[in-house]
């Protein structure tokens, strides 16, 4: 076993690097080999390790951890360094790695917000690691996401500082999203980039800033979803948003509580099912989980650098390939 210490010493971190749906993490593992990272040092971390000018590059870090009351604990720090309270396509890699070490099919994993159920499931494409984990709770009060308006929720509605043609719903999963449903024509201009740049620099609307994602309706059960994710940018796909996106069709009847809804993103494609009971909602969602290759690093954090002492490619990403082309097919039919 391993451990850690700063210390401003070069030390050795062993990792795995995954992804769910496109959406790329390195996930460090603090059960097995019992690292000490402090706060500081974990956004550091996560601002030199996942730069796409470095040798690794993701979206984020997956930090799985011991869990007092569940069978592990998620933490996710961004690319810049923030925390997220959740992440959908990271869990799903975390399920999977946690339901490996342990022998398990199902297991609970806490997060920052809730603690969640996650199991192994057929797979949603031959050959293709798929896991199923539950999204929640889901809020729909502006004050969780925060955004400041005058009025207790935004259910397909317009803000004005945004758009004049857009409606928008906005709701937290825990992570804060806002969905708008839209026409092909809006997803090839320039409208989502600028409103999602403008929500998460300074402004009053929503002063942490807000995942924004549009949504395409392709056919009865079936959506594709982009995405531009608070601390990250425009994203192969987000987990949560996917989830959020789902429920958003139900509420607005274009699709089917208890109905697999197929979700296509740039990334692939998962499925998500949307449970209502009375006022509240979970989303189960459902994807891969792909392993891309171990890697042992030399890294100092002090002094912001690291080196790749060895790295163990995987062949897994050969048969996501395959799907990812099978989902491409499908969009370029609609969009």
């Amino acid at each position: 076993m391993k451990t850690y210490h700063s210390g401003g010493k070069t030390v050795q971190i062993d990792l795995i690097k995954g992804h769910g749906s496109g959406n790329d993490f390195l996930l460090i593992d603090e059960i097995s080999n019992h690292y000490t990272f402090t706060e500081e040092e974990r956004a550091n971390l996560a601002k030199i390790l996942c730069n796409r000018d470095s040798q690794l590059g993701a979206d984020g870090i997956l930090f799985v951890m011991n869990s007092g009351h569940a069978d592990g604990r998620m933490r996710v720090f961004n690319a810049d360094g923030s925390e997220a309270s959740m992440c959908g396509n990271g869990l799903r890699l975390v399920a999977r790695y946690i339901c490996e070490l342990k022998g398990m099919n199902e297991a609970v994993i806490e997060t920052m917000k809730a603690n969640l159920k996650v199991s192994k499931h057929a797979d949603i494409y031959p050959q293709v690691h798929t896991y199923q984990v539950e999204i929640s709770p889901v809020l729909f009060e502006l004050k969780a996401l925060p955004l400041n308006l005058n009025k207790p929720t935004l259910f397909n509605e317009r803000i004005k500082e945004l758009s004049e043609e857009l409606r928008f719903t906005a709701l937290a999963v825990p992570n804060p999203h806002l969905i708008s449903i839209v026409e092909t024509e809006q997803l090839q201009n320039q409208i989502q980039k600028q409103l999602s740049e403008q929500v998460n620099g300074p402004n009053e609307l929503f002063p942490d800033g807000v995942n924004v994602s549009f949504v395409k309706p392709l056919e009865k059960g079936s959506i594709y979803v982009r995405t531009f994710e608070r601390g990250v940018g425009f994203t192969n796909a987000c987990g949560t948003a996917m989830s959020a996106s789902s429920l958003v069709t139900c509420l607005t009847e274009l699709n089917e509580y208890e109905k697999v809804i197929n979700v296509y993103n740039n990334g692939g494609k998962v499925q998500c099912v949307v449970h209502k009971f009375d006022d509240t909602y979970t989303i189960d969602l459902i994807g891969n989980a792909t392993y891309l290759y171990h890697a042992s690093l030399q890294v100092n954090i002090e002094e912001a650098n690291f080196s790749v002492s060895s790295r163990s490619d995987l062949t897994e990403q050969e048969t996501y390939e395959k799907l990812q082309a099978d989902a491409q097919k499908i969009i370029k039919q609609f969009l």
